[in-house]
């Protein structure tokens, strides 16, 4: 009898130690494997977020991208870029010079051409004149009280054989200490025969365009060149620029006539390049459409990613937290 309490205790010893280690092994388990899921959901939320943030930085960087854009193309439209180009051409149209000789008169005027001048036979004496002249009285558009005299000279116009246009003026003793004559350039001379108001037509002239002198005594060179600026609003306006070379007249004459001054010009075109010049909008809106249109792509997309990573990040969340409130009901 004494043998078998013995064993029965010692199998209840037994088994009460198995229980007691399948107990330990049961809480050991728990206390193991949350941490090990707890650090992977761990890293996948702040992957998660992390790629939110990447991604909201990507729409900041669209939303400056689109705004520089704009800002870009309303600063192109403001300045347009200026191009200059050059037309050649064989003939030019015949531009007037306009001349105030004042107490001055013409001697000659005369075409020559490939820049030949022949000698003086009779300075300070009338000459041939051959050139295609028109008088036109004005007020002066400045002042509307003097009147003006101007005598309106059909310019050179073939480039190729360096036409040119000669021009002697005499003037009698005056008092006054430097004498020179005035004269303007217009682009067209045929468009002063044309208007019906040749007045009306030199006070625009006049307004429009810079007046310059030459010298008497000297041969005043004038070269021509001719420049068109087209203006935003289509319309196109003209601008002459010249080149002036003074060369001193070594005067023959006798000692009686040298009190009378005497004025040599030459007209000629400089070469045969009309400069153009009008602006340019480089600002393209097809181009800028296109860009705004992908960056509002881009911001779609990353805002639908966005969108997803939230709830993936919700559901895992809410996941580990059932999963966990079974671990905790379990251990219980």
């Amino acid at each position: 009898m004494d043998l078998r309490r013995t064993q029965n205790k010692m199998r209840r010893r037994r088994s009460l130690t198995a229980t007691l280690c399948q107990l330990v092994s049961a809480e050991r388990e728990p206390e193991r494997g949350p941490p090990v899921r707890f650090s992977r959901t761990c890293l996948k939320n702040v992957f998660s977020v992390l790629l939110i943030f990447v991604y909201l930085l990507l729409m900041a960087v669209a939303v400056f991208l689109v705004y520089q854009t704009i800002t870009d193309f309303r600063d192109k439209l403001k300045h347009p870029v200026m191009s200059v180009s050059y037309k050649e051409v064989d003939l030019y149209e015949a531009p007037g010079i306009a001349i105030y000789p004042g107490k001055a008169w013409l001697l000659s005027c005369e075409h020559h051409l490939y820049d030949h001048i022949p000698p003086l036979r009779h300075p300070g004496q009338r000459g041939d004149n051959r050139c295609v002249t028109q008088t036109v009285n004005y007020t002066d558009p400045f002042t509307n009280q003097t009147t003006k005299h101007a005598l309106i000279v059909k310019g050179p116009r073939d480039v190729r054989r360096r036409e040119l246009v000669f021009l002697q003026f005499h003037l009698n003793e005056t008092e006054q200490d430097f004498s020179a004559i005035d004269y303007l350039l217009f682009s067209s001379y045929q468009n002063l025969m044309a208007s019906t108001d040749k007045t009306r037509f030199m006070q625009d002239c006049e307004s429009s365009f810079s007046s310059w002198k030459f010298s008497g005594g000297f041969r005043t060179w004038v070269k021509m060149s001719l420049v068109k600026t087209t203006e935003e609003d289509g319309s196109q306006s003209v601008e002459f620029r010249q080149e002036t070379s003074v060369v001193n007249y070594i005067d023959r004459r006798p000692t009686t006539e040298k009190g009378d001054q005497l004025f040599f010009v030459v007209f000629e075109w400089k070469d045969p390049y009309i400069q153009e010049i009008q602006d340019i909008v480089t600002a393209n809106p097809w181009s800028m459409i296109a860009l705004l249109c992908g960056v509002f792509l881009v911001l779609f997309k990353a805002a639908d990613f966005a969108k997803l990573s939230v709830k993936w990040m919700i559901k895992i969340r809410k996941r580990h937290l059932k999963r966990r409130a079974q671990e905790l009901n379990h251990i219980s």
